[in-house]
């Protein structure tokens, strides 16, 4: 009779509500690969999952057969070329097209405010801040950046926050650059009154990659006699459901 873990799996911690544990654990497996990680072995895999080794030689025997792995002289493990296959066929399929706009969408539902979705464009030595994608407020005051626009790249709520989760926040600044870039990074979102425009307010919060690195600033713009700090929670809720899709 196989012995019971003195320690729950990975699997078992997180496993499908009415799924197959076998498929859990091998999932488990896959999940074990970390960046950096070329190939694992069967004491890493062992350890990252709590599988019993004999539970993981198993496992990798099926994800073997399915291409999903694949073993190499040393006997280590790497991923295998089905990984290469299907991630193509995502990467085919895949647009940001159908996940940021409606999320946009909502948000101007929700606020009545203009939603924009700010990415860093590569402009002669530096980035200016690009507008990918903008949804309208239904007011008629408001601002009239279109999807397209090039922004400043040091003012404006999007670009602090661009800033802040980029690669410039660990360099030496001005102490209320600095001072700012603390505060966004420690609060996890960005909100001025009159920092590109006078008559402009803004809340932007970052969007990551499913990797962790920063991938957008989901922004939300209204005139200055408009701004309601209780528009952050939705705002972040937001940047929320975009992060690891984008």
């Amino acid at each position: 009779m196989p012995r019971k873990p003195q320690t729950e799996s990975v699997s078992d911690l997180n496993a499908a509500p009415g799924g197959a544990a076998a498929v859990d654990r091998a999932l488990s497996l896959l999940s074990a690969f970390r960046p950096g990680d070329d190939s694992l072995s069967l004491a890493q895999f062992a350890e990252r999952t709590q599988l019993y080794k004999s539970t993981v030689l198993r496992l990798l025997a099926s994800l073997e057969h399915a291409r999903l792995i694949r073993r190499q002289d040393d006997g280590r493990y790497a991923l295998g070329t089905e990984i290469a296959r299907l991630h193509a066929l995502h990467a085919a399929s895949f647009s940001l097209d159908g996940i940021v706009p409606p999320v946009l969408r909502e948000l101007v539902a929700a606020t009545g405010e203009s939603a924009a979705y700010h990415v860093r464009q590569p402009q002669g030595k530096g980035w200016a801040r690009l507008c990918l994608y903008r949804v309208d407020s239904p007011h008629l005051v408001r601002d009239h950046v279109r999807a397209g626009d090039l922004l400043p790249s040091d003012r404006g709520t999007g670009a602090r926050v661009l800033i802040a989760f980029g690669p410039e926040a660990d360099r030496p600044g001005s102490a209320p650059d600095r001072a700012l870039i603390e505060s966004i990074r420690d609060q996890g979102y960005c909100a001025l009154v009159g920092d590109r425009t006078a008559e402009l307010a803004g809340i932007s919060a970052p969007v990551f990659h499913a990797d962790g690195r920063l991938a957008a600033a989901l922004t939300l713009t209204m005139p200055a006699h408009r701004y309601d700090p209780q528009h952050i929670e939705a705002v972040l809720a937001g940047a929320r459901r975009l992060s690891g899709l984008v």
